[in-house]
């Protein structure tokens, strides 16, 4: 397949910015991320296969940008957080310490997250993927613009060609499926209830 042109990618850019500003209530950052997402687009588009439609593979780079961004975001702690507008900086910095250099109570930081629940979570998201895998095609396409994208139901109607009552079917149809690959995927066997 040939690459992926810059108008092609630029068409996708006012989806893309409204879905970066909804997870991140940030504009600035939401540009920064859309722009990194279609220069990274744009320098992978060899490696776009037509497996999935282009919207699809740009929006999965977008929402990898995202979810390393707030990763990246929840593990660090800017100065500019821990000091109010007109504080001295360094008087402030010096009450978040003890004269030994340790942290005093209050302002200490939040504890590691559990391993266990990570992996867990990460274990999740690998059967979760999977299920998603085995949704007939045109189901899994409707349940990826719904919840992954983020599209609205007559969105998709229109750009599927279907009608409201079958997107809804189809929506219910394939938490059901999910539902029960989840269930088989996380070692309870099929038909049992939660």
């Amino acid at each position: 397949m040939q690459g992926i042109s810059a108008e092609a990618l630029l068409s996708l850019r006012a989806d893309m910015l409204r879905f970066a500003q909804l997870q991140l209530r940030n504009t600035e950052t939401a540009e920064d991320l859309v722009q990194e997402s279609i220069e990274a687009a744009l320098r992978k588009s060899s490696s776009f296969a037509g497996q999935s439609t282009l919207k699809t593979w740009v929006f999965a780079i977008l929402r990898n940008r995202i979810i390393d961004h707030l990763r990246q975001a929840s593990r660090t702690v800017t100065l500019s957080s821990l000091v109010d507008d007109g504080e001295d900086w360094e008087e402030r910095l010096d009450a978040l310490f003890n004269e030994r250099g340790a942290w005093r109570d209050g302002p200490r930081p939040v504890a590691w997250p559990n391993p266990e629940e990570s992996m867990q979570t990460r274990q999740f998201w690998a059967v979760f993927e999977t299920c998603l895998d085995h949704l007939p095609p045109a189901t899994g396409k409707v349940f990826m613009m719904r919840e992954f994208l983020g599209f609205e139901s007559d969105e998709i109607c229109a750009q599927l060609g279907i009608t409201t009552s079958n997107c809804h079917v189809i929506l219910h149809r394939a938490r059901l499926k999910l539902r029960g690959c989840m269930d088989t995927g996380w070692g309870r066997p099929e038909g049992s209830t939660c």
